[in-house]
């Protein structure tokens, strides 16, 4: 499935402020340094993306309810944080000393709802405080407009997208890349009913590529100062099937054995 794959990390963005055109700057980095071509397939970090879209919340502008609170004894959490948490979440799957695991309202489960607190910086013309950065309203959204975007600029025929995030995974220490946005390629390799090496009939092989795509990236985007929030991938074959939203991905609730 991998032949020949090249990744590149793509350079030279300037840190996203609320109402940039992230589709310009994106193609104008991607001018500079390589030219998407026909099947490459473009990550994003969701950092840039929720950054673009202004989800920046100061935290103290936070009121934390009762709930809150209780569950900040409870975990040693931040109320204000804890407050956020539920506002994004749909309902708690864990909660311990540390640790607070839930399902955010896009299906998404993760720990404090993937709110993120390091590397936010202040918004351009706010005030010196605390800020936390919540997920894009909606990445698959997010993912098709930069799609439409950025096919369209470089006139290309085939193109992916994929925004990313890093996740934890049950029974798994460390976090690794997810996709919480795609468009313009099949999120899912679907290969039951295919015959395996020796002719065995597969049974369950459902093969998260868009997640592949995410994880492969992010060797290239690193996790915490490195600063690179655009990768493209080139050489890659994607699987058949028509292109679909990375919040297929998720668990429904009823198949969750975890929640």
């Amino acid at each position: 499935m991998l032949p020949d794959l090249q990744g590149f990390a793509i350079r030279g963005l300037p840190r996203i402020q609320p109402g940039d055109d992230l589709a310009v700057l994106i193609g104008d980095a991607l001018a500079s340094t390589v030219v998407p071509m026909d099947g490459d397939i473009i990550t994003i970090t969701s950092k840039v993306v929720s950054r673009a879209e202004g989800r920046f919340v100061a935290l103290d502008s936070v009121e934390p309810g009762d709930t809150a609170r209780s569950i900040a004894v409870e975990t040693g959490k931040d109320p204000r944080l804890v407050e956020l948490i539920l506002r994004e979440s749909s309902y708690i799957s864990r909660k311990h000393p540390g640790v607070l695991i839930v399902r955010h309202r896009l299906g998404l489960v993760s720990a404090n709802a993937a709110i993120d607190r390091s590397n936010v910086g202040i918004p351009d013309g706010a005030e010196q405080q605390e800020w936390v950065l919540l997920l894009p309203e909606d990445p698959d959204r997010s993912a098709a407009r930069l799609h439409a975007a950025l096919f369209r600029r470089f006139g290309l025929s085939r193109l992916g997208i994929v925004i990313t995030d890093s996740f934890g995974r049950p029974f798994r220490r460390g976090t690794t890349g997810v996709a919480i946005g795609a468009a313009g390629i099949p999120v899912l390799d679907d290969q039951r009913g295919l015959p395996d090496l020796d002719g065995r009939t597969m049974e369950a092989t459902l093969v998260a590529f868009a997640d592949q795509v995410a994880a492969a990236a992010e060797l290239l985007t690193g996790q915490g100062r490195e600063g690179i929030p655009v990768t493209l991938l080139r050489g890659l074959t994607w699987p058949a099937g028509e292109a679909d939203s990375a919040s297929a991905l998720c668990r429904v609730p009823e198949e969750d054995l975890y929640l």
